[in-house]
């Protein structure tokens, strides 16, 4: 039996901490994705404890290595809250554990909690009651709700016997992976720690700079949208011990804005429009944004005082940006010795989905870049861009990183010639500089300065690295999402049979046409992405797709 697994302790612990946040309510339920477990932030209680008792498992599980609890829910609205659990390499929770996430979630009462838990240590030969140790480092953002839901998540935590659960205070969350990341490592890993590093690698960044390419004022100053949360206070915090920047912080999250509305990168990303906070004195300056919780970045500068257009920079061109200048540094390394063998062989690869911008894969591509595409999320990108030496991703909505493997930094560490010695320090100042975990906006957007200064590049000359196709979303709702079914990271449909020769034929009566169905992870809804040369071309292939989706499935 699997209550053999546990003495009276551990499970009167668990059933204690079961009892205090009964399940959600008869019809609600909760699924762990990228985003972990979202909802109104009143309504919160019981998966977060839940979720605390996961992590706790997962650090015994993993020998006692720390763990990670963030309470956020990122770009959501105020009124919403979440909770991620950290894995122990900084990255997401592992998707194995996902199925047990939600069941413990979901569990109808104390008693089907208690067998669960049970079971599946029993399956992990995980062994409850103390006799494993396990460590949980929590966080949360600046949410009304969040204090009462980190307490909350301790609780969970404590259920498990020999669990410590500490508490790292408001915290973005690309800080919390840092933390998990660097203390696994046996690396400081304090804020200060990481506030540290990320100035003295950025300003070793400058220092590399070349003489000829030093800034001037409108390229000095920087106007960043804090969005109200975290990212902002974090910003205000350190702004003044970051060289060669004049940063000016709208929306910080210290006055009465509110959180996300009318502001940071998801909207900025998605409405492209003028947040909040922002007035004629701003036109034509170098603006980024951040999300609630830090871990999204986008650019944008604002055209005129009488439109609240913008121009817009994405995930797909700040990932085009860091490739040029990561690429010119191994092009300055693998200058060819005396044998004609490249001094440091490379693999650097370039991960994006299907919801990257066609004209950024193409000038991607052009360049001589190997591109790879994965399912749509960071937990399948990371994973990919691990494979190389160096690997990066970013989506359009500006959530991505750059990796660098540690067989790769020890041969970096290693070049000595003048040339080399250069380049080399500067990829290794990046690799400190971005964080190597998850995306982060406040270290993504000093990597971003740094290297606009390298290139002695204005936002204009950015913008024009290429021109996006226009593209148009749509959802359709149907019966089942289940029934249609994608191949080749879910650029093409496989199931139900036809759907996809229908695409096909819509698409050849567009220039540059491009379009994909995929089902929605959460809703029973089908999602339609095209891209067209022209607005309205975009519209219309998007509409006349999802027409067929409609008729076939709806």
């Amino acid at each position: 039996m699997a209550e053999l697994a546990a003495g009276g302790d551990q499970r009167a612990a668990l059933l204690a901490a079961a009892t205090l946040f009964p399940p959600p309510p008869d019809g609600a339920r909760f699924s762990y994705g990228t985003a972990g477990f979202r909802a109104e932030g009143a309504a919160m209680g019981p998966a977060v404890c839940r979720a605390g008792v996961v992590a706790a498992l997962r650090s015994a599980k993993l020998g006692g290595a720390a763990v990670g609890v963030v309470i956020t829910a990122s770009h959501n609205p105020v009124r919403d809250n979440g909770v991620k659990i950290v894995d122990a390499d900084g990255g997401m929770l592992s998707q194995d554990w996902e199925p047990f996430a939600d069941a413990l979630a979901n569990a109808p009462n104390p008693d089907a909690l208690l067998q669960i838990v049970l079971q599946f240590a029993k399956d992990e030969d995980i062994k409850l009651g103390g006799s494993q140790s396990a460590q949980v480092l929590l966080a949360r953002d600046t949410r009304p709700t969040g204090e009462y839901l980190l307490d909350v998540a301790v609780k969970g935590v404590n259920a498990v016997i020999g669990a410590v659960a500490v508490d790292m205070g408001i915290l973005t969350t690309p800080q919390l992976h840092w933390m998990v990341r660097s203390k696994n490592k046996g690396l400081k890993s304090s804020e200060t720690d990481y506030f540290s590093q990320v100035i003295d690698s950025f300003r070793c960044l400058l220092e590399l700079v070349p003489k000829d390419k030093e800034a001037d004022a409108i390229n000095n100053r920087l106007i960043v949208d804090g969005a109200n949360g975290i990212g902002g206070l974090k910003l205000e915090e350190i702004k003044a011990k970051i060289s060669g920047l004049d940063i000016h912080v709208r929306n910080s999250g210290k006055g009465e804005g509110i959180l996300n509305e009318s502001c940071g990168a998801d909207f900025v990303q998605k409405e492209k429009v003028v947040p909040l906070g922002f007035g004629p004195e701003d036109v034509g300056f170098r603006c980024a944004s951040f999300d609630g919780d830090a871990d999204r970045l986008v650019y944008f500068r604002i055209v005129s005082s009488s439109d609240t257009r913008i121009d817009l920079v994405d995930g797909d061109k700040i990932l085009s940006l860091f490739v040029l200048f990561i690429r010119e540094q191994l092009d300055i390394i693998n200058g060819k010795d005396n044998k004609g063998n490249e001094v440091l062989p490379t693999r650097f690869g370039v991960i994006q989905t299907a919801y990257a911008n066609g004209a950024s894969t193409d000038f991607l591509k052009n360049i001589g870049l190997e591109v790879v595409f994965t399912p749509t999320g960071v937990k399948y990108l990371h994973k990919e861009a691990l494979k190389y030496d160096i690997g990066i991703y970013f989506e359009a909505n500006g959530h991505g990183t750059v990796l660098f493997s540690d067989h790769f930094v020890s041969q970096l560490e290693s070049l000595t010639s003048s040339s080399q010695h250069q380049a080399a320090m500067r990829l290794l100042a990046t690799s400190q500089l971005i964080n190597q975990a998850v995306g982060d906006a406040l270290s993504g957007m000093l990597l971003v300065e740094a290297v606009l200064q390298y290139k002695g590049w204005s936002f204009q000359n950015w913008c024009d690295l290429y021109t996006d196709l226009p593209s148009r979303q749509l959802k359709v709702k149907v019966q089942d999402r289940n029934s249609i079914v994608t191949t080749d990271a879910e650029r093409r449909v496989c199931q139900p049979n036809g759907l996809q020769e229908l695409i096909d034929g819509e698409i050849s009566n567009y220039s540059h046409g491009r379009c994909f169905v995929r089902p929605s992870g959460t809703e029973d809804v089908v999602r339609v992405y095209a891209e067209a040369s022209s607005e309205e071309a975009a519209d219309s292939l998007a509409k006349r797709v999802a027409q067929h989706v409609e008729r076939i499935l709806g």
